[in-house]
């Protein structure tokens, strides 16, 4: 196999990174979202969403996330993935050997920028420069003497870190690999206690807002079917009532504090491995079979969101995002009835990026992205559009939950078309709020 070469016959190194990415392309029919900030706020919000961006990249991004190359016909032997470190701790570097042909002598270097190298020196007629130090010289006649030398080279992080990474230089004559050590805290395991029947599983949540005759109806229909199941309610109306009954929990909010701020308060006191998100004017029936749709999540354990039907509706969708550059931001594009690929041995299932009102989840997956207060009123793909590239979502059609028929109209009812309706105002704050957080150029709804 030949190097790979100039026309000069010198080889070329390979590039050490991606380029930058480009500007992204906005759909058609896309809005422009720096067209919602006001003239006045516009320079200096960029700056501060810029400074927010940096930031958010030192938090999740490492030196592992670097572009490396495997030299042509290298005769060095290395670790190229799995190689993990305790911070402060001294750690074997596995797989470490020199595969070359006759030489008089053989000398080889290690370098890492955040560590230090050591190594056992038992053998005579071996040379060591820089044990304990972050270059690591080592020289012998004997290719075996100098292998049983490398297998014993250990790496020491110097600074504690929860998750960072270093990379480590591996030199022979003119060749040089580079390989990752990651540098990790182990996650302490967060398990729950399955027990015996979906009770113990599963906890019912639900957000109430001036709607007290449709979650009473919504109980009843929980009960029927569900009789001994923890509900919890999070309740912001105006004038809240007492909601009583066994396996039930009622938290009061200050007033109109809005669907995703009760969402958060609602998920925020489940103990069950497993939550159901419900709309308070939802109603079981015979095909609510929560059992269902935990046994896909309990078979494949990578979920974190599946969905059902509402009333025979299988709402989904998929989001399609492209990084785009630092300054402008990113393109989003939220596809109706998007989705992927069916889920293996569920072929019912199909995996997307949203889903309906009516889904259950994995109550830690969920605690981690939460659901933004800043949107009080109308608000739903906002959450899976936070939990992009953190959640991954299911939409099956073999569960589902029906809808309450519309009543005659009262004067809560009246109250709450007023709230459920917001001004425009309400949808340029949602457009901001893109803008900023999610850094983006633009989004398109279709």
């Amino acid at each position: 196999m030949g190097d790979w070469k100039t026309g000069e016959g010198k080889r070329l190194p390979p590039p050490t990174h991606l380029p930058p990415p480009g500007p992204c392309t906005c759909p058609v029919g896309s809005t422009l979202l720096k067209e919602h900030i006001p003239k006045d706020q516009y320079e200096k919000l960029v700056k501060r969403r810029a400074k927010e961006l940096q930031q958010h990249k030192a938090r999740t991004t490492s030196v592992l996330s670097r572009l490396l190359f495997a030299s042509p016909n290298s005769p060095l032997q290395y670790p190229t993935q799995g190689f993990n470190v305790l911070p402060l701790t001294s750690t074997l570097i596995p797989g470490l050997a020199l595969h070359a042909g006759q030489r008089s002598s053989y000398k080889v270097s290690l370098h890492v920028s955040k560590g230090l190298l050591t190594t056992d020196v038992t053998a005579e007629g071996v040379k060591v420069q820089g044990a304990g130090e972050s270059r690591l010289v080592m020289e012998s006649s004997s290719p075996v003497t100098l292998n049983h030398l490398l297998a014993k080279v250990s790496y020491t992080s110097t600074v504690y870190h929860i998750h960072t990474g270093d990379l480590a230089s591996f030199q022979f004559e003119e060749h040089e690999a580079v390989f990752p050590i990651a540098i990790r805290q182990p996650l302490l395991p967060v398990l729950y206690d399955m027990g015996t029947n979906v009770s113990s599983h599963v906890t019912v949540t639900t957000k109430t807002f001036l709607r007290y005759a449709q979650l009473k109806v919504l109980l009843s229909s929980i009960r029927r079917f569900y009789s001994n199941i923890e509900v919890i309610i999070a309740d912001d109306s105006f004038e809240p009532e007492n909601i009583t009954g066994e396996h039930i929990r009622q938290y009061i909010m200050p007033p109109a504090q809005g669907w995703f701020a009760g969402r958060n308060l609602a998920v925020s006191q489940v103990t069950t491995k497993y939550f159901l998100w419900v709309d308070d004017d939802f109603v079981f029936t015979e095909g609510t079979k929560i059992e269902k749709l935990v046994e896909v999540m309990e078979a494949l354990p990578e979920l974190d969101v599946v969905g059902g039907t509402v009333r025979g509706n299988q709402f989904y969708f998929s989001l399609l995002y492209e990084e785009g550059e630092e300054m402008d931001g990113g393109c989003l594009y939220r596809k109706s009835k998007g989705k992927f690929h069916s889920l293996s041995g569920y072929p019912q299932c199909s995996l997307a990026s949203g889903v309906v009102n009516f889904f259950l989840a994995r109550t830690r997956s969920v605690q981690r992205v939460g659901f933004d207060p800043k949107l009080q009123r109308v608000a739903h793909s906002e959450f899976f559009m936070d939990g992009l590239g953190s959640l991954l979502v299911a939409s099956c059609d073999h569960v589902s939950i029906g809808h309450q028929p519309q009543t005659s109209h009262n004067e809560d009812d009246a109250k709450y078309s007023k709230f459920r309706h917001p001004p425009s105002s309400d949808a340029e704050l949602k457009l901001q709020l893109h803008f900023f957080k999610n850094h983006l150029k633009c989004i398109k709804y279709g």
